[in-house]
């Protein structure tokens, strides 16, 4: 029976899975006038030292070992980062690498198995067939090819399952507020290495840019991730498994209504096919099985 907590908490997440999908659009309006990496990077070390001040307690007791690793996770989270707003940078379709990006979820168990030896359950591979029929689905059109920004979304998705992977052995039981205020201290740091390396020099951007920097640091990722850690203590984890996934799902839709984006059918068609992978690729939370090797 659904208590007035677990409702709130649900709700909670469904809001986390909005504000990341509007982080897509506030993104995307920036990149109009700022590099993606200079963007990146601006964008989350200032994040991370909003996040820094209400963890500043934590980040000073932290032992040098809890340092190291969440160090070596937010280094993986940067360049997960660095190559999604690429993607994002060329991609003509918000939703499409939404929905790309979140194969990431799919790949988790995969990437566990091969680096760590985790054991991995049948409907892992199950979500694999379909995720890649799903990609078939969303390039198939004129014949089957993976563009620029298909590449960089698809990177993305591997270095955000490493990422996972990394956070639930090595930083599962730092604080929340002060590891996340490390990682995206981290990954904009990165961010801004690449920048200084790669990009030309910044010019000073309009008002209008700096508001959906301005948003882009607030509401989609501070608020985010605040609200997330939150939410994710109060819910089953098969809760926030399956919630989680509507991402991709806000993200297209946003993508409809802001910028006009549009799908064909077998597009749309490869998108809901990803979109049951992830939820396959997540059914033995749901029902809270234990995984069969």
């Amino acid at each position: 029976m659904m208590t007035q907590g677990s409702w709130r908490s649900d709700l909670l997440l469904v809001l986390v899975t909005l504000l990341a999908g509007l982080g897509w659009v506030f993104s995307r309006e920036a990149l109009l006038g700022m590099a993606p990496l200079f963007f990146i990077g601006v964008r989350f070390l200032c994040a991370s030292l909003i996040l820094a001040v209400p963890g500043w307690t934590g980040l000073r007791h932290l032992a040098a070992e809890s340092w190291r690793r969440a160090l070596l996770t937010g280094v993986v989270m940067g360049l997960a980062m660095c190559l999604w707003i690429m993607g994002l940078q060329h991609t003509e379709n918000m939703g499409i690498g939404a929905f790309l990006t979140s194969l990431g979820v799919v790949l988790i168990p995969i990437v566990g198995k091969v680096l760590f030896g985790a054991p991995t359950a049948r409907s892992t591979w199950v979500a694999v067939v379909i995720a890649l029929a799903g990609l078939a689905c969303l390039r198939l059109e004129g014949g089957f090819s993976l563009s620029l920004s298909d590449l960089y979304f698809l990177g993305a998705a591997v270095v955000f399952s490493l990422h996972f992977n990394l956070n639930s052995r090595y930083a599962a039981r730092l604080p929340a507020l002060p590891l996340t205020a490390i990682q995206l201290g981290v990954t904009g740091l990165l961010a801004l290495a690449l920048s200084l390396l790669l990009e030309p020099t910044p010019e000073v951007p309009g008002s209008a840019v700096i508001g959906w920097l301005l948003a882009s640091i607030v509401i989609g990722t501070c608020m985010r991730f605040f609200i997330q850690v939150k939410a994710q203590g109060m819910a089953p984890v098969s809760h926030a498994a399956v919630i989680m996934t509507l991402e991709p799902v806000w993200t297209s839709l946003l993508g409809v209504f802001w910028f006009a984006e549009t799908m064909t059918v077998i597009q749309l068609f490869g998108c809901c096919l990803i979109f049951g992978a992830l939820l396959v690729s997540r059914w033995r939370l749901l029902l809270r099985r234990p995984a069969i090797p």
